[in-house]
């Protein structure tokens, strides 16, 4: 045997060996006489053995002369074999010390009795209450075997703890020494220590294991010290041991545990967190354990519930981690995923309410208890054995997270103090990792509902294109960034395309990105042509720059952004485009045949450098697929654009394939590192409007086309089968028509599209759009466009070359538009 130090484990922290060496000793008579001193009681107190032995405990102790004149007071000392508490210690200097104080009773022969007072965590007097239960030594929270030997090392006083640590009857071990007693290595090895500390006056630590004749082997420190009389000289020895077995356990769980939560908390999934707090604790600490979470948690959603504030309504839990040694059944009816009852009067509410764990060492399963609240639960609790239960609150800061349940059920021994710090330790370390999920999902959940907000929840193409689309943030933690695209409907069955991209990713470019999203809606609804849609973004975006400078004096921040926006005619075939510093769109025609169109490039958005976009029209073939994309689609960090380019057009030269599959290919062609920007594909396939349903006619500038419009209108409504719309129709037209001749010059165009709505459009030369007003009550003009507005579902105008549009729209009838779509 060895020397070594007791390293206890207790609160996740380690006792040394002072825990036990710097323990001040002193031994008393009946009387409260002390008559054997010792090193660590003079460096403790300032006294000298020849100074306090032969006198009082009350020189030290000043309480002590009131307590030991109270009969009372020792009656319930020898009932009790000893006292403990928090009391004052006067050192010699005349400071006055707070101090745990322990009594403990020691049995010598002929029944003679002697106490041993032991003094640990002397603090200075400052007024403030000491927390015992906290900062109290091994000594204060552990039974204690206590045996006084002589010089000869026979023993001479011993307390009735000692017989549990050994075994030996106290009538067996009084006057013997130890190897007469209990011979072997162990004997040996004790009383040489023993002889060490009386030749040099010292204490000494040492450990050691022994076999109880009811127990396994079970580990002990035992502190030695000299005990010393009025002269100094060595009297003999105190032994005091303490079964650290529990401790050693203790620590090597903890050390185990420690090892293995170095991988807890390794995720952002607060289900896949909670499972591996549970999976530790089993079977290391428990037979069974459940992690149910407050049902809020799993899903970022809603405030987190304070604890203390759960009012008379406890907060719903669910489920989320299970572990057991059970294969089979469990004690607990709930599976991962379901939500858990609570019993209204139970632990688990005391916990929940509270915030503070819950210990019962034996728990009651006697009918009529909480158990019973539960018919499945109670059954579970009785068929599997369940004994001892810890309950403790999963929390972050003033927020629970929910509750962690330990069971014991094969495990005959009960939980004590030990083990529910162990699960708090463990469970403390499992709630930061939770409570960082938690943050997660919470921003990632909201980062994805305005990602859901910003851009399109699905793509209306129309009559004009079938559309498909992909977007891969780089921000993937956030899961949103400033590209975006748009299918827009416009007047005339024709459709606006656009794909943008604002520079940098996050929350940020998203914000930004979804003010020119709107903006871009607000100049489509305008019916621009594409370089004027750019060049009055180009002034958004230098105002939204203006707008983020902290200060008038402050230069701007540069918010740039690339754009390119299309607009397609569905009747004519025809689209006309412009590009504000965003790549080149792909047209790939029916064959496959993949051209990158040479549009002017245009400045970015925002810079206020360079050209001004221009717009460019060209016929499209029916069926042609029309690619806009981002330049994190064709760009890397290891590849240049044109290999970019090269590759996707050699994946959009598929002409057998879908649109949605053309996306997916296109996308997962990607090389395999993380996107430095953001990927966005906008794929359409060109369609075109039957000639037959389209209708034009010429008019003259006169009042005889009013006549005119309305007849050929009527005639042509009741072709398509849609006479219930004729009465509408011709008021529309008259109006329209009207107003094209007293504000235009020239020749005016009629035409009617049959799409999914009925689109009448009349083009003149007149500069002027048509805007309404309010007629006063004598004015005999100005009804003309209200009745139009309360006839049509809406009506505007657009510019065109030479004059411009007014077009309403009108809801075709049900039955109508099922004739139309078998047509």
């Amino acid at each position: 045997m060895t020397t070594t130090s007791l390293d206890a484990i207790a609160l996740g922290k380690q006792l040394h060996a002072s825990d036990i060496s710097d323990t001040a000793i002193a031994l008393l008579d009946d009387q409260g006489t002390v008559v054997a001193w010792t090193h660590t009681a003079e460096r403790l107190v300032g006294f000298r053995a020849g100074e306090v032995v032969g006198r009082s405990a009350a020189l030290v102790l000043p309480s002590f002369k009131e307590a030991t004149a109270t009969s009372a007071f020792v009656e319930r000392c020898r009932a009790e074999n000893g006292w403990s508490g928090a009391t004052a210690v006067r050192h010699r200097d005349g400071r006055v010390l707070d101090a745990s104080v322990r009594l403990t009773m020691l049995h010598g022969q002929d029944g003679t009795a002697r106490w041993l007072a032991s003094v640990t965590d002397a603090v200075p007097r400052s007024g403030d209450a000491i927390d015992r239960s906290v900062r109290g030594p091994l000594l204060a929270r552990t039974p204690i075997g206590v045996g006084i030997r002589d010089r000869q090392l026979r023993s001479t006083y011993v307390n009735d703890v000692a017989e549990s640590h050994d075994g030996l009857p106290r009538e067996r071990r009084l006057g013997r020494r130890f190897t007469e007693v209990l011979p072997g290595a162990n004997a040996e090895a004790i009383e040489a220590v023993m002889r060490q500390v009386l030749q040099n006056g010292t204490t000494r630590i040492h450990e050691y294991r022994t076999w109880l004749p009811t127990c396994p082997e079970h580990q002990f420190a035992a502190s030695f010290q000299c005990l010393q009389g009025a002269d100094g000289q060595a009297l003999g020895v105190c032994t005091i041991g303490a079964d650290v077995t529990a401790s050693r356990r203790t620590r090597e769980r903890l050390a185990v545990l420690s090892q293995a939560s170095t991988h807890l908390g390794s995720t952002l999934d607060v289900t896949q967190v909670s499972q591996e707090l549970a999976d530790l604790a089993v079977p290391l600490l428990a037979d069974h354990v459940t992690v149910d979470l407050e049902q809020s948690i799993s899903f970022g959603e809603g405030t987190p519930v304070r604890i203390g504030a759960t009012g008379r309504r406890l907060p719903c839990l669910r489920r989320a981690g299970l572990a057991s040694i059970h294969q089979g059944g469990r004690p607990s009816p709930w599976a991962r995923g379901e939500p858990v009852f609570v019993p209204p009067i139970s632990p688990f509410t005391d916990v929940l309410r509270a915030g503070k764990s819950v210990l019962e060492p034996v728990l009651d399963t006697s009918s009529g208890t909480w158990v019973d609240k539960v018919p499945e639960l109670a059954h579970g609790v009785r068929e599997h054995g369940v004994h001892s239960i810890m309950i403790v609150p999963i929390r972050a800061r003033r927020s629970l997270l929910g509750v962690a349940l330990f069971v014991r059920t094969k495990d005959p021994a009960p939980f004590h103090e030990v083990d529910l710090l162990l699960a708090e330790e463990l469970v403390g370390r499992a709630a930061r990792s939770l409570n960082n999920a938690r943050q997660y999902a919470r921003k990632h959940t909201a980062a994805l509902t305005l990602q859901r907000h910003l851009l399109p929840r699905r793509l209306a193409g129309g009559t004009a294109v079938d559309a498909a689309s992909r977007y891969l943030p780089a921000d993937l933690d956030h899961g949103v960034g400033g590209d975006w695209f748009d299918v827009i409907p416009l007047s005339g069955a024709r459709v606006a395309l656009v794909v943008g991209d604002v520079i940098g990713h996050g929350l940020h470019a998203a914000a930004t990105m979804g003010r020119l999203r709107t903006a871009v809606h607000t100049l489509a609804a305008m019916e621009l042509p594409p370089d004027e849609v750019l060049a009055h973004l180009d002034d958004t975006v230098q105002r939204l720059s203006e707008e983020d400078a902290d200060t008038a004096v402050q230069t701007p921040a540069v918010v740039g952004a690339t754009c390119l926006y299309a607009v397609y005619d569905p009747a004519t075939r025809r689209c006309a485009m412009a590009r504000a510093g965003h790549p080149p769109p792909a047209i790939i025609d029916p064959q496959g045949r993949v051209t990158y169109l040479d549009l002017p490039t245009g400045a970015p958005l925002g810079v206020g450098l360079g050209d001004p976009p221009e717009s460019v029209e060209l016929e499209l073939a029916e069926g042609s697929v029309l690619a806009l994309y981002t330049d994190g689609l064709i760009e890397t960090r290891d590849h240049d654009i044109e290999e970019g380019m090269r590759r996707l057009g050699t994946v959009l030269a598929q002409p057998g394939r879908s649109l949605e599959d053309l996306c997916d290919i296109a996308t997962q062609s990607l090389p395999d590192q993380a996107p430095c920007d953001d990927v966005t594909l906008l794929l359409v396939r060109t369609r075109s409007l039957c000639p037959t349903r389209v209708a034009s006619w010429t008019l003259p500038g006169d009042q005889s086309a009013v006549r005119s419009a309305r007849t050929l209108a009527a005639r042509q409504l009741t072709e398509w089968g849609l006479q219930g719309l004729q009465d509408a129709t011709q008021l529309i037209v008259s109006e329209l028509v009207t107003n094209a001749i007293r504000h235009g010059t020239g020749q005016i165009e009629l035409r009617l599209v049959r799409h999914q709505v009925l689109t009448c459009e009349v083009s003149d030369t007149g500069p002027s759009t048509p805007r309404p007003r309010r007629a006063r009550t004598m004015d005999e003009s100005g009804r003309g466009l209200f009745l139009v507005t309360n006839l049509c579902r809406r009506w505007g105008s657009r510019p065109v070359p030479g004059g411009k549009v007014v077009w309403a729209d009108q809801d075709l009838p049900h039955t109508s538009g099922l004739r139309a779509a078998a047509a």
